[in-house]
């Protein structure tokens, strides 16, 4: 028997699933990760239980959004995902329904960038407008928030997050929640600073000239 189409990425969405669904960043069927590899994607089945999800779960589908493999159809949200994948080029999709990142959907227009490892995301996170989800007009929405970000909130809705592969798009779903936690507490004791665009490109910089995150041989 040979080699299923995108089995490493089938893999990988399941066990990205997986993982947020311990970290409670999803639960149940709510929520959605995909993997892409050249003109196919991976993605989360619709009705599909994150936290038990296998790799033999999960559906791949073609650049169109047809099935091309898998015994489920993809999830109501596939029209989301590709146009992540069409616009900014992405590897890997991860949309959640995080609390904390959710509440504060359901209140702000945007979540100031409160710390600079928010710069991971780009800076402030947008809150797209509401839109039902599963939606073109919810797809419209978001993609035009994303502009210049890794990460938006959708309004009263949940968050979502790309990257170069799905395991880095799930990891800032957690710096997300993380910052939106920070900004909470900060905004229960009073009206939270934020960084301004000088600032912000201060730590850019730094970072640049410091060659953080990179190793010592990388910086030989």
């Amino acid at each position: 028997m040979g080699a299923r189409l995108l089995q490493h990425e089938r893999e990988a969405v399941a066990a990205v699933c997986r993982s947020l669904a311990a970290d409670g960043l999803v639960s149940g069927t709510s929520g959605n990760v995909s993997a892409r590899a050249g003109e196919h994607v991976a993605i989360t089945p619709t009705g599909g239980v994150l936290a038990d999800l296998q790799a033999d779960d999960v559906a791949v589908v073609d650049l169109e959004g047809s099935l091309v493999e898998g015994q489920l159809e993809p999830t109501s949200e596939i029209e989301l995902h590709l146009g992540v994948y069409e616009r900014y080029d992405a590897g890997g999709v991860v949309h959640t329904h995080p609390p904390t990142a959710t509440a504060l959907s359901c209140v702000v227009d945007e979540v100031p960038c409160v710390h600079y490892e928010m710069l991971r995301l780009g800076g402030p996170v947008p809150v797209a407008r509401y839109e039902t989800f599963g939606t073109p007009q919810l797809a419209a929405s978001v993609l035009e928030a994303l502009e210049g970000r890794t990460a938006v909130l959708m309004a009263n809705h949940g968050a979502l997050t790309y990257a170069a592969d799905p395991e880095a798009a799930a990891e800032l779903t957690r710096l997300l929640e993380w910052a939106c936690t920070v900004y909470w507490r900060a905004a229960a004791i009073g009206e939270p600073r934020a960084l301004g665009e000088d600032e912000r490109q201060a730590v850019i910089e730094a970072a640049l000239r410091r060659g953080y995150g990179r190793t010592k041989e990388a910086n030989r």
